[in-house]
Formats: structure tokens, sequence, C-alpha cells
């Protein structure tokens, strides 16, 4: 049987006609394919394609993911060990967030857009729920009441369901925090309710501290910033042991406004510790405050000339720290990247908490002279000292590979997510691209000379079906001539 002949004669039978078609479809499916993969990643940040060969095709295949890089990692001083796994992405409250009806709803009145996520909001919901529930084994009927209310999805539905409380029981403070949050449509009026949610509490811890915490950040927004920092320090002596609710951040902030620079450090000296949770804030404010002392009269030009000077060594190893920990942040502080408003909820080394920082944060930098001019200079010479943040870190653990996609649940869909590190783009996005690029161009040539492409497309198979001719003459010649005539009658 000659194959060749076979191939040669079935190839002229086809027309112009034939192969328009098949390039035009091929260019139209790997388009199709392309215009997929490219929104998928710039939604979820990964290739559709490889994900699924990843977490389907290689099981299938007997394939196993190298664990060696997630058991060990280095610290600081090279000794080996275990990597935080689960509190390295975990959410916490934004210590700062705004007010709902005050602030948040005045966002969407103007523009229309949606600040807050369902998930972000949903994490609020379980807090208040954990947060305001009194320790009694059995809830009271307006509890009750606010248990639901806090999970209600509907704004006016939870205002209503606190006024339901209310009717109940007037001396329900969980309803007044919940209007001052979400009907309050002043900070004025939302003071005037913490105050009377303070008159009725009780016995909650929570919710006393929670509502305090309010009431002096109404006072930081109205301008009484004195009078926040000793509601801020009496709460912070009172409840020593919550320290998890970071109230050192809100303290901070408004030292920074009142410009007590002494306070400030004397702030950081105690949380600013080797054994206490780091933050952008406790972070950046370190680095601020030792820019400041340079940065008034800071210079690259002259820097490059003489080397710089202790103090200015000093200021730039921590912003190298602060950008290490959290490398989202210059780019909102230097305002490269526009701000939105921060969500209710971020995550520690990730796009949201430096949203949330940089938010509140930028004044204090614009305030001090040249801080802002040293911070653009030298902040990416952070990166030379870790080339590879994933896997090895400097002075932090290596930066953790889920904040991106937490980060895209917790901030609005009009936000462009900062990714770090820099992802390239997947091969299969390269290679649809190139695919269908190919694949359109054969067809454009095709219409234009359907004669000289049909030949070289006759000629391209002729060439690629020799090999197989070839290979079965030889069959044939070692084969008894009666072997392929057993063969088809099997």
């Amino acid at each position: 049987v000659d194959y060749t002949y076979i191939a040669t004669l079935f190839l002229n039978t086809l027309t112009p006609k034939f192969y328009v078609a098949l390039t035009g479809t091929s260019s139209l499916i790997s388009g199709l394919i392309l215009i997929f993969e490219w929104w998928y990643f710039r939604k979820y940040g990964t290739s559709f394609i490889e994900q699924v060969s990843v977490s389907h095709l290689r099981p299938l295949l007997g394939g196993v993911e190298n664990s060696s890089t997630t058991g060990l990692f280095a610290s600081v001083n090279g000794e080996a060990e275990p990597r935080p796994s689960v509190s390295e992405c975990k959410v916490w409250r934004n210590p700062l967030n705004l007010f709902r009806g005050a602030e948040y709803n005045r966002y969407t009145w103007v523009t229309g857009k949606e600040p807050l996520t369902y998930y972000d909001m949903n994490l609020s919901a379980q807090d208040h729920q954990t947060f305001f529930t009194g320790d009694t084994p059995q809830l009271r009927p307006e509890d009750a009441v606010m248990q639901k209310a806090w999970r209600e999805r509907n704004p006016q539905a939870r205002i209503r369901a606190a006024y339901q409380a209310i009717e109940m029981n007037h001396e329900c403070a969980a309803a007044y925090v919940l209007l001052a949050e979400e009907e309050a449509t002043t900070i004025t009026e939302a003071e005037r309710l913490f105050k009377k949610a303070l008159k009725k509490l009780s016995v909650y811890i929570n919710l006393l501290v929670y509502i305090k915490r309010r009431l002096a950040m109404c006072a930081r927004k109205l301008g009484r910033i004195k009078e926040a920092v000793k509601m801020m320090r009496d709460l912070m002596k009172e409840f020593p042991l919550l320290g998890m609710l970071n109230i050192h951040e809100n303290l901070l902030e408004a030292l920074l406004e009142l410009q007590a620079y002494a306070d400030v450090q004397a702030v950081l000296a105690k949380y600013d510790d080797i054994s206490l949770p780091k933050s952008a804030t406790i972070c950046y404010t370190s680095a601020l405050l030792k820019a400041r002392a340079v940065s008034d009269k800071f210079s690259p030009e002259a820097a490059s000339r003489r080397g710089l000077s202790t103090a200015e060594m000093n200021a730039v190893e921590a912003i190298h720290r602060a950008v290490e920990f959290n490398p989202h942040v210059p780019k909102y502080l230097l305002e490269m990247k526009s701000l939105i408003l921060p969500p209710e909820h971020i995550l520690k080394r990730g796009d949201s908490e430096a949203v949330a920082y940089a938010f509140f944060h930028l004044q204090h930098w614009k305030r001090a002279e040249g801080a802002l001019n040293l911070l653009h200079c030298t902040w990416e010479g952070t990166f030379r000292i870790i080339p590879y943040p994933l896997e090895k870190g400097h002075l932090f653990y290596p930066y953790p590979g889920c904040t991106e996609t937490a980060d895209r649940e917790l901030l609005p869909s009009f936000h462009e997510v900062s990714v770090y590190p820099k992802k390239e783009l997947p091969f299969f996005i390269l290679f649809t691209a190139g695919l269908c690029s190919f694949t359109a161009m054969l067809a454009m040539l095709t219409h234009q000379f359907p004669e000289l492409m049909g030949v070289f497309a006759k000629a391209f198979f002729s060439t690629l079906f020799a090999p197989l001719g070839f290979f079965a003459d030889k069959m044939e010649s070692f084969m008894p001539s009666s072997f392929w005539h057993q063969l088809t009658r099997i």
C-alpha cells in the first residue's frame, strides 16, 4: 500500500475554501481561549488551564506537589523555624475602620459604588455577634433580635431590627450601637448615639470597650484630638489584656496628628517589640520618625558623593524594614496608585492593609518635610535585599502567597489589587496568543492567495507524512507478504 500516494490524493481533493475554514476556525477558537484565560488571570491571578492541570490532572498522573519549600524556613538568625501557616493569612479587624452611615454611605451616594464587599461585611457581622452577645447562657429576646440584625444584608432591615430591639427593651445598648454605625449620617449624630448606648450599658465588657473606642474615634474625627488621646490611653490602661484590638494604632495616628513625636516614640518602644506581632502602622511609623530626623536635609546627589551618615543609614534601614513587611504601601504614599476607602477588615502584609494605612497616614508623611522624597529614593532598594520574597525573607518570614486571594475578597471589584511579587503572564496565555495570531495570519493569507497557500499546504503535509510512508515501507519489507492480509482478515 502506497501511503504517500493516498495522502497526496487526499490532499489534492481539498479546496482552498477548506484551508480558509480550517485556519479561520482555529483562530476563532484560540482567540476565545485567549480572552477567557486573560479574564481569568485578571480576576483570580492565575491561569485556568494551569490550575486545572495542577489540581486535577497531576493527581491522575501520580504527581505530588513539592512540599519541601513549605516545611522549614530560615529565620533572621539563620536557624530553621516552622513557618506559621495559620496566622499569616488571618484577617484582622481594621482598627481605624470608618462609620458606615456617616462615611461609607456618603461615598455610595456620591459615586454610586459600593466601597465594602459582602465578604467584608459578613466578617463584621460575625464580629458583632461574637462581641456584643452577653455571657448569659440564654439570650434575651432583644439580643436574639440583634443577632439576626447583624446578619441582615439589607441596611434598612438591620436598622428596623435595631428599632424592634429597642421597643422590646429600651436599655438595649447593642441596638443603639447599630444605629450609630448604620443610620447616623454625621459623626456628631453617631457620637450622640454611642453616648446613649454607653448610658444604657450594663455589664458587657466587649461592648463597653467597643463603644468607648468608637467615642474616641468620633472625638478624633471632630477635631478634639487631645480628648481622643486621653480616652484611648484610659481605655488601654483599663483593659491592658485587650491588645489584640490594636487600640495603640488609633493612639499612634492621633498622636501623629498632634505632632507629639516623643509620645509616638514612647508608644513604639512598647509595641514595636520582637515578641509582638507587627503591622504596617508599627513599621511605617517607626520609619517615618527616623526619616523625619534626616529628610529635611537629605539629597540623593550629596549622599552619593559623601555616603550616608549614621542617622540616614538608620532611616534607610527602617524604610527597607517597613517595605519588606508590606511592599504595597509606598505606591499609595507616593501617590503612584489611587486610594480608595479602607475596608472594615485587613490582611496584614496585604494590599488591604496598605490601603488602610495610607488612607489615614499619608497626611502625616506629607507633613514631615522631605520624608516622601527619602521614601521615593530608597524604597525599591528593598527588593535587592530579598530577590526571592516567597522563598526567603530578610527581617520577616517569607512573604505569604495567599494575600492576593484574600485581598480580592476584601477590596471592591473596581479597585485594582496590588500584587507582590509581580506575576509574569502564564505560559498558556502567551501560547494561545501566539496560536491565535499565527492561525489568523494563515487564514488571511489563504483567503488572499488560495492557490499559492494550497500548494504550500500540500507540500507541508506531504513532507509531514513522508516519514510515515517511509516507516510503512520498511515495515512491509520486514514483515511477510501475507501478514497484512491476515491482519485485515482478523
